[in-house]
């Protein structure tokens, strides 16, 4: 109900509407209309009350409220579900949670601030209250587990897409799955899958973006930006927000459709870092070579010096004789 009466102080904006519509169009009375109108001032919406006149919105918090996300999203059924906090350790941790007792399949789980995000190979993540997106999305795709392990690459190609499209930048994507701008990362993604041998129970894409964080830890400093730090300008996060959402269901629904290849088409031709020479550094060793291609199953194709190609699975990749691409020891998103 209180969605109901933000939406109707939505659509008379700038006008005022008066409490007897609202009473008429939603059936609760005076006092009920009036416990909203606080509840709703609480949560930070200014609204403007005079006698005989009703009720004006007047501003709008800058907070990712499922109310605020579900307004004018363009998807049929991710980001319907919204679980909202405060504050979460990990969205991929509650994810996880809320997936293992059944919530909807594309729900989403946004947290202001996290206190124990991770990234890839267990990084902590910096993810300052209200000024990034920290998400998870879960999803219940209807293939083998071997065909999964692609939709990270997919969630950057989406959220890529969402930050041109959005903040009219040229971001790039770095080999799996990281985001950037100008050599800098500005997002990450991390995919977890629950499956059996057959079968995937549930799988979790987690998102940290930078959005309008103006200060980073100074190991940081050189190796990851922010929307608002790369244009001047603060950028609004529910419409960003919603933009990936749009992004990732599009993609989802044509990977379910026609498999990955399509998505990957996608994904290098933002790619900035193919047919280049990098240098990879894996669990156990270093490798360099040329950055040749990246196949159907999202390896990443090298070219070696002796001729000899090989691919790899996971590794942070730096350009040679370009900018450093690595993250650092932490990473400059959550998840």
């Amino acid at each position: 109900m209180k969605e109901r009466v933000l939406h109707l102080l939505k659509q008379s904006c700038p006008e005022f509407i008066s409490g007897e519509i609202i009473c008429r169009n939603l059936g609760i009375s005076r006092t009920a209309v009036w416990k909203h109108i606080q509840t709703l001032r609480s949560s930070g919406y200014g609204i403007a009350a005079l006698p005989h006149a009703g009720y004006r919105l007047l501003s709008v918090p800058d907070r990712l409220y499922p109310e605020e996300i579900r307004d004018g999203l363009g998807t049929e059924f991710i980001g319907r579900q919204v679980y909202y906090y405060e504050h979460a350790i990990s969205t991929n941790e509650t994810a996880r949670e809320l997936a293992d007792r059944g919530c909807p399949d594309g729900a989403l789980v946004i947290a202001e601030e996290q206190s124990g995000g991770r990234g890839r190979l267990g990084r902590k993540w910096f993810s300052p209250y209200g000024k990034g997106i920290w998400c998870s999305i879960i999803l219940y795709p209807p293939v083998n587990p071997s065909d999964a392990p692609p939709l990270t690459m997919l969630g950057a190609v989406a959220v890529a897409r969402a930050i041109r499209k959005v903040a009219h930048v040229e971001a790039g994507i770095k080999w799996p799955n990281d985001v950037l701008l100008d050599g800098k990362k500005i997002c990450g993604i991390l995919s977890e899958m629950n499956a059996e041998i057959e079968r995937i129970n549930y799988l979790v894409i987690g998102i940290g973006m930078n959005v309008n964080v103006e200060e980073f830890p100074e190991e940081l400093e050189e190796t990851v930006t922010s929307l608002k730090i790369y244009t001047g300008q603060p950028v609004k996060r529910t419409v960003l927000l919603q933009e990936i959402l749009k992004e990732i269901e599009q993609l989802y629904k044509l990977w379910l459709q026609n498999g990955f290849q399509p998505v990957l088409r996608f994904w290098k031709e933002m790619c900035v870092m193919l047919n280049r020479m990098v240098r990879v550094n894996g669990i156990k060793d270093v490798i360099e070579g040329w950055a040749e291609d990246v196949d159907e199953h999202g390896n990443l194709i090298l070219r070696l010096g002796d001729g000899s190609l090989k691919g790899l699975v996971a590794g942070d990749v730096s350009l040679q004789g370009g900018f450093d691409l690595q993250a650092g020891r932490r990473e400059g998103s959550s998840l």
